[in-house]
């Protein structure tokens, strides 16, 4: 799906050059048939829709919203995500997201204590996420600076990372984009985008794989409650909630211990 760049006339020239260069994307003028527009405002990066304008556009903010009402009153450590990751045994664990996307669970992982490194592979989504982090920095809530402090990004693909040594890991969290089983089913937004834009994880076989080879602790993976196993490999044991079930694979020091 073709994506243009664009913002709002008050942006100088300049600027907006240097985001399209930093996503190797082109300008909306010289790419009038875009689907979709990486859009600066004045305030925030925004991902808009050509082919439904209606939808509101989308941007990341860490301060309000769905991130800020799930901090506040998502349950804390005792979540099913909180305890797929273990959070109860280890407080405090070092954390690779490995499919960052939107950064929600990074966010509330980071909320939780633990220190994320947040791998994206989407030069667009990492723009996004990128932004978000720093608006989150400048933000008057230092409850959210702290938190972001924990969050790091790697505009990156998660399997070269993994094999290349990137960096150390107790727990790997995987959140891949599966085909939708219903067809018919009205996808939400932000899946919508992805679906455009991302596309799906066809490797994500391997990318488990490189995951339970890293991760000191354990692999979680993410998944709707009815599908089935990655790779057909039955996990260690499952949380699982009415529409989000989590896998969790315990490497060598989760066993032992």
């Amino acid at each position: 799906m073709k994506i243009a760049v664009a913002s709002s006339p008050q942006i100088p020239a300049g600027k907006l050059r240097q985001l399209a260069d930093s996503v190797s994307l082109p300008l909306y003028d010289d790419a009038p048939d875009a689907a979709y527009l990486l859009y600066q405002t004045a305030n925030y990066l925004q991902l808009r829709s050509l082919i439904e304008p209606q939808i509101k556009p989308l941007s990341i903010d860490f301060s309000t919203g769905k991130n800020r009402h799930r901090r506040l009153y998502g349950g804390g450590r005792g979540q099913h995500l909180a305890r797929a990751i273990g959070l109860k045994k280890h407080p405090h664990p070092i954390l690779v997201d490995a499919t960052a996307g939107l950064g929600r669970d990074a966010f509330m992982l980071a909320t939780l204590g633990c220190r994320v490194t947040m791998l994206e592979r989407s030069a667009v989504i990492a723009a996004l996420l990128r932004d978000g982090l720093q608006h989150a920095q400048e933000s008057d809530d230092e409850a959210v600076r702290k938190i972001t402090q924990q969050m790091q990004l790697v505009h990156t693909d998660a399997i070269n990372w993994l094999k290349s040594g990137g960096g150390r890991a107790d727990v790997i969290f995987l959140d891949p984009m599966f085909p939708a089983r219903k067809k018919s089913a009205k996808v939400k937004k932000e899946m919508r985008f992805f679906q455009d834009i991302v596309g799906r994880d066809p490797d994500v076989d391997e990318l488990f794989t490189a995951a339970l080879d890293v991760a000191t602790r354990r692999v979680v993976i993410k998944r709707p409650v009815k599908s089935g196993y990655v790779e057909e490999r039955t996990a260690d044991f499952s949380i699982a909630g009415k529409t989000t079930r989590y896998d969790i694979y315990l490497t060598h020091n989760d066993i032992t211990e």
